[in-house]
């Protein structure tokens, strides 16, 4: 049994403005494709990634890396679609998938690696949250099991509704605010690229 990653890079970014923000570069490189290289780097397999709008650029941003390239023609509908098309693309191996933003530069592959490192330890929970100064942050690691719960999403929400109150999630500290930095806006991209991490 495996865990895999799916990278969720479809959506519209609207506060970024017309070009997905997936494709900005952060030290030349598309932000998706520094989420994505940093999942291939990790144990999480096989690496899976979303995509929508104007999907081929966001397919050719990733081209060599060994990733498979799923298609959500709902896209438009929030990212509840997403997460859908990613798990409904695990292979039939896979007993978990770490659910990563495509904007989001700073993601360690030793942070996925702790995420499976902790469902190893503890394969009956329905998720595991990375935590940074009492803050839930980003990758979260979903156990197929919740994948019936995950049909019913609507909207651009992912699956922490799914997660509230629940006594079955496990939390992991993490040692740096990177699971909180994502890129919404231009001005976002450019702190992060002076050197505002």
């Amino acid at each position: 049994m495996t865990v895999a990653a799916i990278v969720l890079a479809a959506g519209r970014g609207a506060r970024f403005g017309e070009a997905p923000k997936v494709l900005a570069t952060l030290d030349g490189v598309p932000l998706v494709r520094r989420v994505a290289q940093a999942a291939v780097a990790s144990r999480a397999d096989p690496v899976i990634v979303v995509v929508g709008r104007r999907g081929g650029e966001v397919a050719a941003a990733l081209a060599g890396l060994p990733v498979r390239v799923v298609d959500n023609p709902r896209w438009e509908d929030g990212l509840s679609t997403s997460l859908q098309a990613g798990f409904a693309a695990l292979p039939a191996n896979a007993r978990a998938a770490i659910v990563c933003l495509g904007d989001m530069p700073l993601l360690a592959p030793a942070l996925l690696d702790a995420l499976v490192a902790a469902h190893e330890d503890a394969p009956d929970v329905a998720a595991i949250v990375p935590v940074h100064a009492g803050e839930r942050g980003n990758p979260v690691l979903l156990a197929r099991r919740l994948a019936p719960d995950i049909v019913g999403l609507t909207g651009d929400r992912g699956a922490g509704p799914l997660l509230k109150g629940r006594a079955d999630v496990r939390e992991i500290d993490w040692g740096d605010e990177s699971i909180l930095r994502d890129v919404d806006t231009p001005a976002a991209l450019a702190a992060l690229a002076s050197g505002g991490r």
